[in-house]
């Protein structure tokens, strides 16, 4: 399965092909980066590998470079011309050594290691399907708190944050949209059909949004991720289930795996954050790292070119007013370390295990600039036994849960998060792909009370409410003697909770 969401942030100080905000600058306010399709003979039985090509963002530049893809026997499936990126597919196994002669081409390269098939996240552990009886359970105990909705007696993650003391001062304007780039989102849950936003919903899986009706829901009831990331952020609180963190802001869709492999490639995710942005979508969340790389090297030229092509998408989404927020993995990995060891990479063939510098090599789009980098913890506040850190790299952290060692006192005594899955139903799961979607629901929340603020704004406001609890005397979890991780840092920003941990009544307040 994909790997919804495990990393060290991209320097601001990034290299050239990179720095695009010179690039990017004189767009005027109202410029549209969508794509241009387009069709070509392809080969019927040789096999193809997806690519994207990056260029000098200008009209006789990329004309240029679309006949050249053509010439190399490549066939261009997509234009965002407003960023200078080209989406290609290609049998010719030299096609991207070739395209990187072309003048005007900056970086190139393949967006897997898999051939394409006709038409990775960050949760820890399998569902956990809450059963009718469990639920009434809960319910029961629900009721015993007036205003509460009927399952919130285990949302222990709420509470933790101020989320359901918020909801009765401001629970987040409409006129905000948190997009899920996901697994697709389930519109039709009664907890998130009353929040969701179709306008601003699409299925961009190889590069190409679809927004015809319900392409953006899951393409099988496995595929649930998406639809739990979307109820801890807005689901309503209508006596319905559960509640999330801003329950009166709307939320979208933006399906962005593979229907074959569920994996997230890079000009899935270029769409998705290219069509964000140019439907007006104030806030995007992000728990899943683009496939086949954990970490993309720069050193590779066709990881350089997935970290070239998803940051100039990303930064376009930016300037458009749009902040974006992501998990910062489940591997427990300093992601300020010297170096770590990848033996996953790449995932869609066979991993080959490799020694990283975690400064050199990014996880996309969690390390790439301005984006949001947010750890999980559990009830008691302290870092989730599995979540990735690191000095200087984590902003901020929010509730993803710990089933292991913190345990809540709940009718159900579960330490995960309680959402919404597809079909009605509701589950427990944890992970750093739980914590940024609280990140992400505090965000919006702020949005609604300061609507003019830009992306760079919000991610002030966001640090400034957070509560950092400091770093813990101690972090051995099982009892072992040993450190399970080591908190670097202070009583203002360190490594295992950046700024702090997010509070959903102090952004309203």
């Amino acid at each position: 399965m994909a790997h919804l969401r495990s990393r060290r942030r991209l320097a601001l100080a990034v290299p050239v092909v990179l720095s695009l905000t010179a690039s990017l600058g004189f767009l005027p306010a109202t410029a549209s980066a969508a794509p241009v399709q387009e069709t070509a003979t392809r080969a019927a039985d040789a096999p193809e590998l997806a690519y994207v090509v990056n260029t000098k963002v200008n009209k006789g530049t990329i004309a240029a470079v679309k006949k050249a893809v053509t010439a190399a026997g490549g066939t261009v499936v997509a234009t965002y011309a407003k960023i200078g990126v080209i989406v290609a597919h290609s049998a010719n196994p030299d096609f991207a050594k070739e395209i990187r002669t072309v003048r005007g081409v900056q970086s190139a390269g393949a967006t897997r290691t898999a051939p394409l098939t006709p038409a990775g996240t960050t949760d820890e552990g399998a569902a956990d399907y809450l059963t009718a009886a469990e639920a009434a359970k809960v319910t029961a105990a629900s009721a015993q708190t007036p205003g509460s909705e009927p399952l919130e007696a285990d949302q222990w993650d709420l509470r933790a944050i101020g989320a359901d003391k918020a909801a009765q001062i401001n629970p987040g304007s409409k006129s905000v949209t948190v997009a899920v780039i996901d697994t697709g989102v389930d519109d039709t849950h009664p907890d998130l059909a009353p929040n969701f936003s179709k306008s601003q919903s699409a299925n961009c899986a190889g590069g190409v949004a679809d927004t015809s009706e319900g392409a953006w829901r899951p393409y099988t009831e496995a595929d649930y991720h998406g639809t739990h990331v979307a109820g801890e952020i807005a689901a309503a609180r209508n006596g319905v289930g559960v509640a999330g963190v801003a329950p009166g802001v709307k939320v979208s869709g933006i399906q962005v795996t593979d229907p074959k492999n569920g994996l997230f490639y890079a000009e899935s995710v270029v769409c998705a954050f290219v069509f964000a942005a140019d439907h007006g979508v104030e806030i995007t969340n992000n728990s899943y790292y683009v496939d086949p790389w954990l970490y993309n090297c720069m050193d590779d030229p066709d990881q350089r070119a997935i970290v070239d092509a998803v940051n100039r998408a990303q930064l376009y989404a930016q300037k458009k007013g749009t902040l974006h927020l992501a998990s910062a993995g489940n591997s427990n990995h300093d992601l300020d370390a010297d170096a770590i060891v990848d033996d996953s990479s790449p995932n869609d063939t066979t991993p080959v295990e490799r020694t990283i510098d975690p400064h050199e090599c990014y996880d996309v789009p969690t390390q790439l600039p301005g984006i949001v980098t947010v750890s999980a913890t559990g009830v008691h506040n302290l870092k989730s036994y599995y979540s990735s850190y690191g000095n200087g790299v984590v902003d901020v952290a929010a509730p993803g849960g710990d089933r292991r060692y913190q345990l809540p006192d709940t009718p159900s005594k579960d330490g995960r998060i309680l959402s919404t899955m597809p079909n009605n139903q509701y589950a427990f799961l944890q992970g750093t792909s739980m914590a940024s979607p609280h990140a992400a629901g505090v965000a919006a929340l702020l949005k609604s009370e300061h609507p003019w603020a830009t992306p760079a704004q919000l991610q002030a406001l966001l640090k400034a409410q957070a509560d950092n609890p400091g770093c813990p005397e101690s972090y051995d979890q099982d009892g072992d003697g040993d450190q399970d991780a080591v908190c670097e840092g202070g009583k203002r920003v360190n490594g295992f909770y950046g700024f702090g941990i997010v509070n959903a009544l102090d952004a309203v307040k």
